[in-house]
C-alpha cells in the first residue's frame, strides 16, 4: 500500500521556485532545516524542492519533464489563477475523452504540471 506521495525537485533558484509555487499554485513554503531545500504544502500534496543551479534543465527533457497531476476541486478557477500571473499555458483548458477536464502549465523551473478535474463529479 503507498500511503502517500511526495515529489522531489531540483529547482535552479529555490527563492524563484518558492515564490511561484506560493504566489501562483497557493503552496505554503516550510524550512526544513536545511538552507538549500525547502518544503512546498497544499492540502495533500508535498513537494521537495532542492537548489541544484548546475543541473539539467526539465526544459530540456522534453516529454519527460511533466512530474504531476493534481486532481483539484475546482479547475477553472484554477485556470482562471494561474492565467493572471501569466504563467506559461502549455495544455489549454479542455474536456477530455479520458473524463478530465484539464489544463498543463510551465513552471517557473521548467517543470511541467497537469491540473484537471473528472468529469464525472
Amino acid at each position: 500500500m503507498i500511503q502517500r506521495a511526495l515529489y522531489v525537485l531540483a529547482v535552479p533558484n529555490l527563492e524563484l521556485s518558492a515564490a511561484f509555487y506560493r504566489d501562483v499554485l497557493g503552496f505554503t513554503i516550510q524550512d526544513i532545516g536545511d538552507p538549500g531545500w525547502r518544503m512546498y504544502v497544499r492540502d495533500g500534496c508535498r513537494i521537495m524542492a532542492g537548489e541544484c543551479p548546475d543541473a539539467i534543465s526539465p526544459q530540456d527533457l522534453g516529454d519527460h519533464s511533466y512530474f504531476a497531476y493534481f486532481v483539484v476541486d475546482d479547475v477553472d478557477a484554477e485556470y482562471n489563477k494561474v492565467r493572471v500571473h501569466c504563467v506559461e499555458i502549455i495544455k489549454p483548458l479542455r474536456d477530455e475523452p479520458w473524463g478530465m477536464r484539464e489544463f498543463g502549465l510551465r513552471t517557473i523551473d521548467g517543470h511541467r504540471i497537469m491540473i484537471g478535474k473528472d468529469l464525472d463529479e
